[in-house]
């Protein structure tokens, strides 16, 4: 099947426009950062979304959806002229706000009235949104807390590769560990580590650079090349390969 040029060689940025906003202090513990997504298409594109551990929160046409953590990539299909806001929460800190496990969110997409009530901010901005996070910030929780540092952990070091080395470094056991990423995160602990490992797969793509992957399979501890582009196609949905088609002659 032949692709859309649209995806190739970044020209899907010529169609789309996306701005990153920090959250304010006394919300940076629960939000990662706002965004905003606008575009604009004669015919239908398909955009494919790569998935993290992050739970968010849209606002899209007057309806407010939660969006739990995904475990492998997904499609969406943008038409016309839109723009969509959205809140990605720190892994781990969607929790408090739950009567429940967030894995109960795992793979799912629910009305947001359900967790904070009918009344939606208006207009949809970056102050209304964050009035009205305000009005349903939940009592601390220090496993919460806990459960974000571990997961800040896994992204910064490159070295932790399997549940086991990260439930040494966290003083705990397996069990331990995949209950609190359950209850907290959404998706287990192995999950969390592979994709962040395979971010710096991304990276690497993204900047063009030369790769050795029987070098790189290595340091992010697969046993072989074929192992990591398994996994890279299963959460990305496509191999390595023809994912750098994405960022080949973009400019960069």
């Amino acid at each position: 099947m032949e692709r859309d040029p649209r995806e190739l060689g970044g020209a899907w940025q010529l169609s789309q426009r996306h701005t990153f906003i920090a959250p304010s202090d006394d919300l940076a513990r629960y939000v990662e950062r706002y965004w905003v997504v606008t575009w604009d298409y004669e015919r239908p594109y398909r955009q494919l979304v790569a998935p993290l551990p992050n739970v968010h929160l849209t606002f899209r046409d007057g309806r407010a959806e939660l969006h739990g953590p995904s475990s492998s990539h997904a499609h969406r299909e943008l038409t016309g002229s839109g723009s969509v806001f959205g809140v990605a929460f720190r892994p781990g800190m969607f929790g408090p706000f739950l009567d429940g496990p967030v894995a109960n969110l795992r793979d799912r997409v629910i009305d947001a009235t359900t967790v904070f009530g009918p009344r939606l901010p208006d207009p949809v901005d970056v102050g209304s949104v964050e009035r009205y996070l305000r009005a349903h910030l939940p009592v601390d929780d220090p496993a919460a807390a806990n459960a974000a540092r571990t997961v800040a952990m896994i992204a910064e070091d490159t070295g932790i590769t399997t549940v086991d080395a990260l439930a040494r470094r966290c003083g705990t056991s397996v069990r331990g560990m995949q209950r609190l990423f359950a209850e907290y995160v959404g998706i287990g602990p192995k999950w969390v580590i592979r994709r962040y490992r395979l971010q710096e797969v991304t990276v690497r793509l993204a900047d063009e650079l030369e790769i050795d992957w029987a070098a790189l399979a290595a340091d992010l501890g697969y046993a072989d090349q074929p192992h990591l582009s398994r996994d890279f196609r299963k959460i990305f949905g496509e191999p390595p390969t023809h994912y750098a088609q994405r960022y080949e002659s973009s400019g960069k």
